[in-house]
């Protein structure tokens, strides 16, 4: 009886102060003069999403929010590349955070909103990939559908369904994350509940497994299914087009689910500390690791479309041969103003000097 209470001590206080959830890893505020390698090499892939998302989701909402013509496909990645960049701006938090020794200095309002943002990002981003699978799948194989419903309002209103179910399913995090001063600094950490163990857990199971299901095996299922027949049909014709699509959205797909899978693992694993503290261990080193892989993956589409989309690459070497030559042109008009307004001195101080 003594051991069990020992026990359930241990797992409520280390729940308390060590609550592993996609919006961060934490753990109580150290002093340590040198912080462990771990957080180091965390603020270091936080850091280079951050370097990489920006520009490269901004790029990407350039092309298809503004220069390429607007089509269903483009409606598709302008939401996923907005996820994605609503993301990465809040990073700078996550890294302030880790690199203080998990001290959150923001206050409560921005610890709500930073893993509400977090989680809206991992669940807004699947569920357009799996839209853009369903979309490939009902374009090839049913086209007839596709012609009297694929429309761009029907883009529109599907896209807003999909926000809405991610906000709906994100909402918690504004409920539960608060802050507490703990060990001389302020932690955020989601608060299930003060004291009631039991509620912690039930609340805690429940949350992991609709991420589990909702954000990762479901589409995941779907993919694999749509993919699966998509491949087969794709045997019997020789569409170059739709191939390299195909090619491109099957690349960004496995790398969600490469960067997400070991995530997903941990936080399945990490619901065993309720009825033994056996893996603390392998949770402390494996969940920083799997959440900074999972942050790759805002920065990592960008990347996907230049090498894979010939598209892409092209319309991206016109767009920075265009800014090239239009900044060319302006040094040059800047020059010849110069120039106009030298000669226009040296002209008048000659006619001060006749005169």
């Amino acid at each position: 009886m003594n051991m069990n209470t020992s026990m359930n001590d241990s797992a409520i206080d280390y729940l308390y102060n060590y609550v592993y959830d996609y919006d961060d890893f934490e753990e109580v505020p150290t002093n340590e003069q040198q912080p462990h390698a771990l957080h180091v090499a965390t603020i270091v892939i936080y850091s280079l999403a951050f370097i990489l998302g920006v520009p490269g989701n901004l790029m990407v909402i350039w092309f298809t929010g503004f220069k390429w013509k607007k089509t269903v496909s483009t409606v598709w990645f302008l939401n996923l590349a907005i996820a994605d960049f609503i993301f990465i701006l809040f990073l700078p938090l996550h890294i302030t955070y880790v690199a203080t020794g998990f001290h959150w200095p923001f206050g409560k309002l921005l610890c709500k909103l930073n893993s509400f943002i977090a989680i809206l990002n991992m669940f807004a981003s699947v569920f357009f990939l799996t839209v853009i699978c369903l979309d490939r799948y009902i374009t090839l194989v049913w086209p007839g559908i596709t012609q009297r419903h694929r429309t761009m309002r029907m883009a529109g209103i599907v896209s807003g369904l999909v926000w809405l179910l991610a906000t709906v399913i994100a909402s918690p995090s504004l409920y539960f994350r608060d802050t507490e001063m703990k060990t001389s600094a302020i932690i955020c950490f989601n608060n299930f509940h003060e004291t009631d163990y039991s509620i912690i857990q039930k609340i805690h199971t429940s949350l992991t497994l609709v991420k589990f299901f909702i954000g990762y095996l479901f589409p995941l299922l779907t993919m694999v299914t749509c993919y699966t027949i998509l491949s087969i049909r794709m045997k019997k014709r020789t569409l170059e087009r739709n191939s390299k699509f195909f090619w491109m959205v099957l690349a960004i797909v496995v790398a969600f689910f490469l960067c997400w899978t070991p995530y997903h693992i941990f936080s399945l694993l990490e619901l065993h500390i309720h009825h033994s503290d056996s893996h603390i261990e392998w949770l402390r080193i494996g969940i920083p690791i799997s959440t900074s892989l999972a942050f790759i993956n805002s920065c990592i589409n960008p990347i996907l479309y230049v090498l894979i989309s010939k598209a892409f690459r092209t319309h991206l070497e016109a767009s920075v041969a265009e800014i090239f030559k239009s900044t060319i042109r302006d040094i040059s008009q800047t020059g010849m103003k110069s120039d106009d307004l030298v000669l226009s001195e040296n002209n008048c101080t000659l006619c001060e000097t006749m005169s």
